[in-house]
């Protein structure tokens, strides 16, 4: 039989850096899905919107590549979206790709999204501060590297 992990033993955990990411990732989401409520989206949904239309036609896999998720799980994300409308699912260039457009409907509610975004961006600005803010991005998306890496 195993012997049991001690309290002393796991309080490095404490500092686990995929915990402390992970939970500071749903208080930022809980305040982005607070502010956006009024227009149906999720934070996440927004994201999702924001970056189809900003290159407004893109494929499931680069879109994927994007946002550091799997096909799988990016199309999950994608139905709801796509059952109310706001996206449209086309065929890629080539028969074995599909891509993603913003519908008409998906351009409106991403523009009355968009000033609900600035307010909740603005929210977690003013806690943080601009510096602080920009260097955690900053950091952020240097974690992104270790992905190229494996």
């Amino acid at each position: 039989m195993s012997k049991a992990v001690s309290p002393r033993q796991i309080a490095p955990c404490a500092d686990c850096a995929c915990f402390n990411i992970r939970k500071a990732s749903r208080v930022v989401t809980q305040i982005y899905d607070e502010v956006m409520h009024e227009t149906g989206l999720r934070g996440t949904q927004f994201t999702i919107l924001a970056n189809i239309a900003g290159y407004q036609r893109i494929t499931i896999s680069v879109l994927a590549e994007k946002l550091v998720m799997d096909r799988t799980t990016l199309t999950r994300n994608l139905k709801p979206l796509n059952k109310q409308g706001l996206i449209e699912i086309v065929p890629g260039e080539d028969r074995r790709t599909r891509a993603i457009e913003l519908t008409a409907e998906g351009h409106a509610v991403l523009a009355e999204a968009l000033p609900l975004w600035r307010e909740a961006q603005k929210r977690v600005t003013q806690f943080m501060g601009k510096s602080r803010l920009t260097h955690l991005i900053a950091e952020l998306r240097s974690l992104e590297k270790m992905v190229d890496k494996s």
